[in-house]
């Protein structure tokens, strides 16, 4: 599978500016985003890549903003170089350490988990990455059903497992995300972890205790019904990979029209995640 990179670089503007763009790249499909010097780089399969959305995107008005962008198609084996220099290891609540394997083990840590990409985007934003995980620590996964809904590399499916889930299933639409789960769960000693690719079409027919996304914004509108018919009363909806001032109202909303309670929500650097309940 063949990426595209588009590089942007900013003559003006803010961080949170150049947050909402990032949103709005979101929004069109570009699924990893890595900070440079002066700017930022989009990254998108090459078959995804809808120009004439990018370039309507970029006549829209960031009030304050000046962007120059530069596309270019990249190879396959360019991304590892690429997430090897750009992944540094983190560490979630002194309990959880994600690293890869070139990386120095922390056994110190009561939960360790070592991920390696192959080609697959799954680590998404630091922010969001993290806040995942703080939710997986904070709650109890003990002999749980657990969906991973976007999972990329396994990272949350992994310690979902880690904490005691019964069984977790783990989807992407990207093949090279599912060898990379597979990979890694057997790089974690871990079993009870199922990976398929596809969407939320393979989801019929089952049902969960928890259910993990974090997929962007409209992605996650379109797949709720599909959560709600998918979880247990009682079940528990993590959600993430959107912004708080732009997004949490709308999904909030949406997630209580289909019978789910908002319980919380964390935020960093305007990156959130959301817990809901299904009543």
């Amino acid at each position: 599978m063949k990426y595209v990179e588009v590089i942007f670089q900013m003559r003006s503007g803010e961080e949170w500016q150049k947050d909402l763009l990032i949103s709005d790249l979101a929004d069109i499909g570009f699924d990893t985003f890595e900070d440079t010097e002066s700017g930022f780089a989009a990254y998108i399969s090459a078959a995804n890549l809808d120009l004439q959305a990018l370039e309507t995107l970029m006549l829209q008005p960031y009030e304050g903003l000046e962007v120059d962008y530069k596309i270019q198609e990249i190879e396959n084996q360019n991304w590892n170089k690429l997430w090897e220099s750009n992944f540094n290891p983190i560490e979630v609540g002194g309990q959880c350490y994600v690293r890869a394997t070139f990386h120095e083990a922390k056994p110190e840590f009561p939960y360790e988990i070592i991920i390696d990409p192959k080609m697959s985007f799954g680590t998404g934003h630091h922010q969001t990455t993290s806040m995942m995980l703080q939710y997986i620590l904070e709650n109890d996964f003990m002999g749980k059903q657990v969906l991973d809904m976007g999972c990329g590399t396994g990272i949350w499916a992994i310690l979902a497992s880690k904490k005691g889930a019964k069984a977790v299933l783990a989807v992407d639409y990207d093949e090279i995300c599912v060898e990379s789960v597979i990979e890694n769960r057997a790089l974690n000693h871990v079993e009870h972890i199922e990976a398929l690719c596809g969407s939320y079409e393979v989801l019929a027919g089952r049902v969960f205790d928890v259910i993990l996304a974090n997929i962007n914004r409209n992605i996650l509108l379109e797949q709720l019904p599909q959560y709600a018919l998918s979880i247990r009363t009682g079940g528990e909806l993590y959600l993430s990979g959107f912004y708080e001032q732009e997004d949490l109202a709308i999904l909030s909303d949406a997630a209580t029209t289909l019978g789910f309670e908002f319980i919380s929500n964390k935020v960093l650097n305007n990156w959130c995640a959301a817990k809901f309940v299904k009543r």
